[in-house]
């Protein structure tokens, strides 16, 4: 017998038991094990629905890189320590920060590569990416399995893909906003009965109009608490890469991208890659509750420029022909332009310790876990 689609699944579920939150159908339509966007597309790259920033050029993992290894230089080299990433997609980002760390065989010694992965199809596919490589990684379902050791940390597009929930204002406090079915039995967007308690509402939600929405995002905070708690346990750094807003204030930026063109969130789940801007504000928060400290995030235009972006492009395009050139200052735009990739995308460091830290500040490093 052959098993319904996800949407169909959905359906039922929702008949059967009721509407389903937000975060629900986002983690259904990402993560379900046989429909899931994840476990039955290729999400990244030219045929993919999105490309990344690893996608774009080298030199974004190669910057990455320099950046870490700074971080191991002013920790005082370590004897050892863990070398991770969250969500590494086709595993495109570590490939390049690994072959620029072969410049340094003593960051390569030290380090125990760990990538937290959840999909089985993803793993092959980063696997493959990373045969020859320096380091052989070991694959993680979770961050709480990292072994208890300084870590150096990059998650690159891995929070926009956590479910979020939604409220919406009415004129009864903000309400949690549903998936249900419509008078067609089609799915439908809807307001349950759970209300947000008044000490979540942050102030700039308090003379929002009714209507609005408000996004919270408590499995991000989660993971950001868990980082937050490494780093303050035992040193290390966290470079959190994602496109969202630094500071919390109503709005929707629930997504759904279909064949690489804007899509209604409802429509294909499982076939239509579904996600939500980042706050970085509460990630933050979250780490610092933890006792991880939290640098002044950047944009990832200015984070790239200052680790070096066009001297990088400039040696890289020596000896390049006319169009090798113009593809590199091409991906300069793309990953730096203010229109582009340079100001959507933000760069958030959190640390372990005191100390200097380029390019974020002058006075963070890796540390030794104490604040």
């Amino acid at each position: 017998m052959t098993a319904l689609p996800l949407k169909d699944r959905l359906k039922a579920q929702i008949a059967a038991s009721g509407p389903i939150s937000v975060a629900e159908y986002m983690a259904s339509c990402l993560s379900d094990p046989t429909d899931g966007y994840y476990a039955t597309k290729e999400p990244f790259g030219a045929d993919g629905d999105f490309i990344t920033a690893p996608e774009v050029s080298q030199m974004f993992g190669e910057l990455i890189a320099a950046c870490l290894i700074g971080a191991y230089d002013a920790a005082g080299r370590p004897d050892h320590f863990v070398l991770t990433e969250l969500g590494p997609g086709r595993g495109t980002l570590m490939a390049d920060l690994l072959r620029t760390a072969k410049l340094r065989p003593d960051f390569l010694s030290a380090a125990k590569l760990c990538l937290v992965e959840t999909s089985s199809r993803l793993r092959e596919i980063q696997l493959d990416k990373l045969k020859g490589a320096p380091l052989a990684p070991d694959f993680l379902k979770s961050i709480t399995e990292l072994p208890a050791a300084p870590v150096l940390l990059v998650a690159n597009e891995f929070f926009d893909a956590l479910p979020i929930h939604q409220f919406v204002k009415t004129e009864n406090g903000w309400r949690e906003r549903m998936v249900g079915l419509d008078a067609q039995e089609a799915l439908a967007f809807g307001i349950g009965s759970a209300v947000l308690p008044e000490h979540q509402i942050p102030v700039s939600a308090a003379m929002a109009p009714t209507g609005s929405i408000l996004e919270t995002q408590p499995a991000g905070n989660a993971v950001a608490e868990e980082i937050g708690l490494r780093l303050k346990t035992y040193g290390g750094l966290a470079l959190i890469i994602d496109y969202g807003y630094l500071q919390t204030v109503p709005g929707e930026t629930l997504q759904a991208l279909y064949r690489q063109k804007p899509d209604p969130v409802l429509a294909h789940p499982g076939h239509a890659d579904v996600t939500a801007h980042v706050n970085f504000e509460a990630l933050a928060a979250a780490a610092q509750s933890a006792g991880a400290r939290s640098l002044p995030p950047m944009t990832q235009g200015d984070f790239l420029l200052k680790m070096g972006l066009l001297e990088r492009a400039g040696r890289l395009g020596t000896g390049k022909s006319h169009q090798e050139q113009e593809s590199i200052r091409d991906a300069v735009e793309r990953l730096a332009a203010p229109n582009q990739m340079g100001d959507l995308f933000k760069v958030l460091a959190l640390t372990g310790g005191q100390g200097r830290l380029h390019p974020f500040d002058s006075s963070s490093h890796m540390g030794s876990g104490s604040r």
